[in-house]
């Protein structure tokens, strides 16, 4: 390279747009899934307060809409309410794990030592919160979830 034509200490060899691309690529994108419209508003604000590394891409308010959604956007996490309409949780999770293996999903419910958690971690769930966590506690949920690892509370 001619001395003339390398970029300064001051210039960059990335430019604007790779930069802000990149930046775009590198977000966890979620998909949530909950069947009360005002639960699924909360969930988008909390998450989209102020986290770089997250984004919202799509909001489902049934369990066949989560379906298609997740096919359509491919999101590297999803926020699942197990008493969602439509079709169940459980088979939610049981029909997105069957035409793609590497689903990541977090059921997010109210109901506490239920069955049905039971059998959304057999179909495949790799993580589980109460709809009452913290916020941080839910953020690094979706980050572990999303890294690969389960999220799952001790009791």
């Amino acid at each position: 390279m001619n001395p003339r034509n390398r970029p300064s200490s001051k210039e960059s060899l990335v430019s604007p747009s790779t930069t802000a691309s990149n930046e775009a690529i590198s977000r966890i994108r979620v998909l949530i899934a909950d069947g009360h419209g005002v639960v699924r508003e909360g969930l988008v604000s909390r998450i989209s307060r102020n986290p770089a590394d997250i984004t919202v891409v799509g909001e489902a308010g049934t369990g066949r809409e989560a379906v298609e959604l997740w096919k359509q956007h491919k999101p590297d996490v999803m926020l699942l309410d197990l008493r969602i309409p439509e079709l169940h949780g459980v088979e939610t999770i049981k029909e997105i794990r069957g035409t793609d293996d590497k689903a990541r999903i977090i059921v997010l419910t109210t109901f506490d030592g239920d069955e049905d958690i039971y059998r959304a971690i057999q179909a495949g769930a790799k993580g589980y919160l109460l709809k009452d966590v913290p916020r941080e506690t839910l953020m690094d949920c979706i980050r572990r979830v999303h890294a690969g690892a389960t999220a799952m509370p001790a009791s």
